[in-house]
C-alpha cells in the first residue's frame, strides 16, 4: 500500500508551524530528498507557469520552499514548464504570475526551447507508439512535479498525471509535428477542428487565444494553418457558441495521456520522481485558460507522495467530498452536498486516467493517507 501525506490548509494558530509554509516544509521532509537526489543532480521542479488571466496557479512563496528543500541536499533545482503559448511571452507571463529567479529561487527554463519543438521522441504505448517529450525533462536526472489540481473540460480532473502527460511533452516535434505532441492525445485518430457556419457569430475568440496565432477568418469562413497548429483544442474550449469543436473519444484520451506520462517517467531512474500536489484554488477549468474563475471548492491542504497514482486517488477522493463554495461555477450549476463536483462541472469519466496509470504499473489506488500537523 502506497503512502500519501497530507497537511490540511487550516491554520488554528498563531505560530509559523502551522502556517501552510510551514507545514509544506514538514510534508518535503517526509519525502527524505537527500536519499533520492545525489549531489549537483539538477532537479526539475515542475509546475505550470499560468496564462495571462490564469493567475490561481502554485505561488512563489509555495515553490521557493520546494526548491530550498532540494537545495539543502546539495541538489541544483530549476523550474520548468513546456511552452504553452510563444517561449518569451510566457517566460513574461510566468514573471508577471509572480515567477522568476528572484522569487522562486532557482532559475525558470522553457523545458522544450523558446519555439517548443526541442524535444526527444520516447516509446510509449499501443495508442501513441512515441511522445515527444521535452529534451530538458528526459535528460533531467530527478523531478518534483508539483501540480496545481483543478477541473479540466478535457480531462475533468488536472493533477500530477495531467502535468506529466501533457505539461512535459511538447506541443510538436521538431520532425513529426503535433502527432507526436501534445495534440496527439487531444485528437487521437480524429481529423481535426471541425466548424459550424451555421452557429458562429465571428467574435474572434478563437483567434485571439490560438498561442501560434494559426487562426484568421478568410472571406467569411473560418481557416486554421494545420501545419502550424498544435491541436491543443484552446479555440473550441473559448467558444461559447459550439461553433468549433475538436472531436474526441473520452477513454481513449484518458488513455493515452496515461501512456504519455509512463513515457515520460521511463526517463528517470527509479525513486528519482516524487508528486506535491496542491488542492488549493480548486477552480473549474485549466491553467493555461485565458481566465480564472473563483474557487468551486474551498481550500483542502497539500498532498505529497513518491507513487503518482496514490497521490492523484487520494486527492481525487477528497475533492470527491468536498461541499461547492457559494457564488462560484459549483453554485451556478446547483451541485449539491456531497455530489463529485469536477465531474458535474465537466462531465469526464475523470476516474479512468487514474485508472489506466495503475494498469501500466505507474502506482497503486490502495494508499494510506497519513496527516502531518504540528
Amino acid at each position: 500500500m502506497a503512502t500519501v501525506y497530507f497537511s490540511s490548509a487550516r491554520t488554528l494558530r498563531w505560530n509559523y508551524l502551522h502556517s501552510v509554509p510551514g507545514k509544506l516544509e514538514a510534508l518535503l521532509e517526509k519525502l527524505d530528498l537527500a536519499k533520492r537526489f545525489a549531489k549537483d543532480d539538477w532537479v526539475a521542479v515542475k509546475t505550470h507557469w499560468g496564462s495571462p488571466g490564469a493567475f490561481r496557479i502554485i505561488p512563489a512563496a509555495m515553490l521557493r520552499k520546494v526548491v530550498d528543500a532540494v537545495g539543502k541536499t546539495g541538489a541544483k533545482p530549476f523550474v520548468t514548464d513546456t511552452v504553452r503559448i510563444k517561449g518569451l511571452d510566457y517566460l513574461e507571463v510566468a514573471n508577471q504570475n509572480g515567477l522568476n529567479h528572484l522569487s522562486c529561487g532557482a532559475p525558470l527554463v522553457l523545458a522544450d526551447g523558446l519555439y517548443g519543438k526541442d524535444s526527444i521522441l520516447v516509446k510509449a504505448g499501443p495508442l501513441l507508439g512515441a511522445i515527444a517529450v521535452a529534451s530538458v525533462i528526459h535528460d533531467a536526472p530527478a523531478m518534483i512535479v508539483c501540480s496545481h489540481t483543478k477541473g479540466h473540460i478535457n480531462s475533468g480532473y488536472a493533477g500530477a498525471i495531467k502535468n506529466l502527460a501533457m505539461g512535459c511533452v511538447s506541443g510538436r516535434h521538431r520532425d513529426h509535428g503535433w502527432q507526436k505532441g501534445r495534440g496527439s492525445m487531444h485528437c487521437h485518430g480524429e481529423k481535426g477542428l471541425q466548424w459550424d457556419p451555421e452557429v458562429c457569430t465571428f467574435c474572434g475568440q478563437c483567434a485571439e487565444i490560438c498561442p501560434l496565432d494559426s487562426i484568421e477568418f478568410k472571406d467569411g469562413r473560418f481557416a486554421y494553418d494545420a501545419d502550424t497548429c498544435w491541436h491543443c483544442g484552446r479555440c473550441s474550449r473559448v467558444c461559447q457558441e459550439g461553433a468549433l469543436t475538436l472531436p474526441q473519444d473520452d477513454e481513449t484520451f484518458m488513455k493515452t495521456m496515461a501512456e504519455s506520462a509512463a513515457a515520460v517517467l521511463s526517463t528517470f531512474r527509479p525513486g528519482k520522481v516524487v508528486y506535491v500536489n496542491f488542492l488549493f484554488q480548486i477552480q473549474p477549468e485549466c491553467d493555461c485558460m485565458p481566465v480564472a474563475d473563483v474557487p468551486v471548492i474551498q481550500d483542502q491542504g497539500i498532498m505529497v507522495s513518491d507513487d503518482l497514482v496514490a497521490i492523484e486517488q487520494a486527492s481525487v477522493d477528497m475533492l470527491r467530498k468536498a461541499s461547492p463554495l457559494p457564488q462560484s461555477a459549483a453554485a451556478d450549476a446547483k451541485v449539491p452536498p456531497g455530489n463529485d463536483i469536477l465531474s458535474s462541472l465537466n462531465p469526464r469519466p475523470l476516474q479512468l486516467q487514474i485508472d489506466a496509470c495503475e494498469r501500466l504499473g505507474l502506482g497503486s489506488k490502495q494508499y494510506e493517507l497519513i496527516t502531518i500537523e504540528p
